[in-house]
């Protein structure tokens, strides 16, 4: 979901790629399976925005964040906020309003990233996965996971210190 931004394309994207692992993999053994389908599942996401790009060349990265009256509003980037919910009409408007342009700095920030770190710091942080089974998903060393993800780190420090944003 947070890779694609829209719901109904994660849910497609999700299927493509149950299909490709099932239709290509049905003989491996079942510890295989996880990291099979987390590559595979990459790789169509990717497929998707190329897609994506040759059918609308306008369209970003960031073309669904923004939309304030989308349901899916409730959930936090990077879980450094707390998520909204029915008790925001009595918290601070200001306060509201501070933590919503944190949430754009990230995701925006996230989106300048390479592709590969943005790719590694997403597995490890927002995927929870280890740095194992990050490395068997983007299908690369365990040290350049780390590397990857390192780099990501500074450098979305150093994207949101310019912007005056300190966590």
């Amino acid at each position: 979901m947070f890779a694609v931004r829209d719901e109904d394309a994660a849910l497609d994207v999700v299927q493509d790629a149950m299909l490709k692992l099932t239709e290509n993999y049905a003989g491996k053994p079942l510890a295989e399976l996880p990291m099979l389908f987390q590559r595979i599942l990459q790789n169509t996401i990717h497929d998707h925005f190329r897609r994506q790009k040759v059918r609308s060349t306008w369209t970003t990265l960031l073309s669904a964040f923004g939309q304030k009256d989308d349901k899916d509003d409730d959930f936090d980037l990077l879980e450094t906020l707390p998520a909204k919910s029915d008790a925001l009409g009595m918290a601070d408007p200001a306060r509201q309003f501070e933590q919503s342009e944190i949430v754009s700095a990230i995701e925006h920030a996230l989106t300048r990233l390479p592709a590969r770190q943005r790719e590694a710091f997403l597995l490890r942080y927002w995927e929870e996965l280890d740095v194992a089974e990050a490395a068997a998903a983007m299908g690369c060393s365990e040290g350049s996971v780390k590397t990857h993800c390192s780099r990501a780190v500074h450098a979305l420090a150093e994207m949101l210190k310019a912007k005056g944003i300190t966590l």
